[in-house]
């Protein structure tokens, strides 16, 4: 039996879904969902013109312990730095854009199930795209 996108859903998916949609509305082109290299995953690679961003996705329900781009450890931003350069290295052709790395942010108001099996649009939440949230740095990522 075939799952539905709504037998899928969870927070976290629903916030990849509806950053894809973001990003589509401000002009970009979605390249790659969730993509894999030995090194980790890169929920979103998009695109315009001149860039080529490496976007990461957080959602939390209810931010008293801090907000969704808090939790996104110095590990964690090796792990999508080197999976972006595995990325450049698969798709040379992709190396002349400038690459930045964002976060998009959905910080819900209130504490639910992640797994409910719903529209989390339901309910309010914050949506904050941060733009150069982390850069490439070699020292930092010691290749």
């Amino acid at each position: 039996m075939k799952n539905t996108d709504k037998d899928k859903a969870t927070m976290g998916a629903w916030a990849e879904h509806q950053a894809g949609l973001f990003l589509t509305a401000n002009g970009f082109q979605v390249l790659h969902k969730n993509y894999h290299s030995r090194f980790g995953e890169i929920d979103l690679i998009v695109r315009n013109a001149q860039d080529l961003i490496f976007v990461e996705v957080k959602a939390r329900s209810q931010t008293k312990y801090g907000q969704s781009h808090e939790v996104i450890s110095n590990s964690k931003q090796k792990k999508i730095i080197k999976t972006a350069l595995t990325y450049l290295s698969e798709y040379p052709d992709m190396s002349d854009l400038y690459c930045r790395f964002d976060v998009i942010c959905f910080d819900f108001q209130q504490q639910f199930a992640k797994t409910v099996q719903h529209d989390f649009s339901h309910f309010t939440y914050d949506l904050n795209w941060i733009e150069n949230a982390f850069t490439f740095d070699p020292e930092f990522i010691n290749l």
